[in-house]
């Protein structure tokens, strides 16, 4: 495959994936979207693999039948509830690929330094590149390869904390060493310096040390993020892939490489901005890692939660004109998404609306709730984010809360002290009557109390969400 054929399918791949971001913006071109995907990369890696200077292809071939057999187990076991995890972990294998590159990247170019210039000559492929840098070029080649596995160490370890976190395997409470921020600026200064000193012929122990800086960072960064700010965290780890691919296509000269990895960090980092946006966060405090944490002690809550059983919403539902409904994170761990459409439905064939509102950081992945509504049948024109509904609590008569816990507290508006102080929530407890839906009385994945759930028009639907709903069902008119 020639120069001219691989540079017009790099073209074409990166149309085709300009066009999968701009359609994933909607659910009804969603799947479209994700098609121009598939077919971008499928032309990018065809491409590459047959490009001029690539060879190895049965071990190449091998490992990309391995890969494709390992991701259609992974994709074919993982439900809808586990794809935060997922993504998490996936970000954690493109930091690692770029740590990998880029010590190769050095190896290589070591080597080729090292030959005479008549050696030098035969190369081709990527050391045929190396061989023909100048020595200001192999200067910036050097920039590249360290900022590439910099940004792709800190990468992987802030995705494998991120899916412990998602996971349930690690404390999702926010957690930092004595010193907080001072060690994660320690340690950024430190890469700094050994950047210098790697720039100044220094050797391959420069790009290890930092490396083990880099690994500290990123754990570090993501243990002090409490759980309720993980979606944030998986858009943001998800720009920093981005740039780590974008540092590797620099280096390894591979155009489509940078555009792609632009295009991912890019997208990530604007995300990142509109869901701090909507939580009232800084985003430069984001990036620096432990942010949603207040200076004193939260409001003391008054009150108790007050339970009801099937039977008592069914009637409050019977007699309601207008419904709206908010998924959280609950929600897809009781995979209830069928049993809330069906609730839907049974609600609208009464004559009833029934509408469902969605805040920008509901579950645990950007657009979490969206998709699992969408993959139980909700209509799309039902569906409305925070901002198109939140004046309309006042006048609904029954909200149903299906586990949902910060974005529909009212400390965030009331408590200055509270970890959420200043976030946008949805304003539930202005409507008449408010359920939720709790498996228990804890205070959930975040650990923040919710004062909602002590209000006097709050009741507490207490069980397993699937199983509640299959109780309330055949009581409803």
């Amino acid at each position: 495959m020639t120069i001219g054929i691989v540079s017009a399918a790099y073209i074409a791949a990166a149309v085709l994936f300009i066009l999968s971001l701009g359609g994933l913006s909607g659910q009804e071109s969603a799947k479209r979207a994700v098609l121009y995907g598939i077919s971008g990369m499928a032309l990018a890696v065809v491409a590459t693999v047959f490009g001029p200077g690539v060879g190895n292809w049965f071990i190449i071939l091998l490992m990309v039948a391995g890969g494709a057999v390992f991701g259609h187990y992974v994709a074919s076991r993982v439900q809808m509830t586990e794809m935060p995890q997922l993504v998490a972990a996936l970000h954690s294998f493109v930091g690692l690929a770029a740590v990998f590159i880029g010590f190769n990247a050095h190896l290589e170019a070591w080597r080729v330094v090292a030959m005479d210039e008549a050696a030098r000559s035969t190369l081709d492929g990527f050391a045929g590149i190396l061989a023909h840098k100048t020595r200001v070029e192999l200067v910036i080649m050097k920039v590249e390869v360290f900022i590439g596995v910099f940004i792709g160490a800190v990468t992987f370890t802030g995705s494998v904390i991120a899916f412990g976190k998602l996971a349930g395997k690690v404390d999702g409470k926010a957690k930092k060493l004595p010193g907080g921020h001072i060690l994660n600026a320690a340690a950024a200064i430190l890469s700094l310096f050994l950047l210098m000193i790697y720039i100044d012929s220094g050797g391959i122990w420069t790009l290890i040390l930092m490396t083990a800086v880099a690994l500290f960072i990123g754990y570090h960064l993501i243990m002090g993020i409490g759980g309720a700010d993980m979606p944030v965290v998986v858009s943001m780890l998800n720009s920093y892939s981005g740039w780590a691919a974008a540092a590797i296509g620099f280096t390894l000269g591979n155009d489509l490489l940078i555009v792609v990895g632009a295009l991912v960090g890019s997208s990530g980092a604007i995300l990142s901005y509109i869901m701090c946006k909507a939580m009232n966060r800084s985003f430069v405090s984001v990036i620096l890692g432990g942010f949603g944490t207040a200076g004193g002690l939260p409001m003391e809550i008054i009150g108790e939660q007050v339970a009801i059983d099937a039977e008592g919403v069914a009637v409050a539902l019977n007699e309601a004109d207008s419904i709206i409904i908010v998924p959280g994170y609950g929600m897809a761990v009781a995979q209830a998404q069928q049993a809330v459409s069906e609730l839907t439905r049974k609600l609208r064939s009464s004559g009833k609306k029934v509408r469902f509102a969605i805040h920008p950081v509901a579950g645990r992945l950007p657009g979490h709730m969206n998709v699992l509504l969408a993959e139980a049948k909700v209509p799309y024109d039902i569906v409305l984010e925070m901002d198109e509904i939140n004046d309309d609590f006042p006048h609904t008569d029954v909200v149903i809360v299906i586990g949902s816990n910060d974005i529909v507290n009212p400390a965030a508006l009331e408590d200055p002290n509270s970890p959420i102080a200043g976030m946008p929530v949805l304003e539930v407890w202005k409507a008449k009557h408010v359920f939720v839906s709790k498996r228990g009385r804890g205070t959930g994945y975040s650990g923040i109390e919710n004062p909602l759930f002590y209000k006097e028009n709050t009741r507490m639907f207490y069980g397993d969400a699937k199983k509640s709903l299959a109780q309330l069902l055949p009581v409803l008119q």
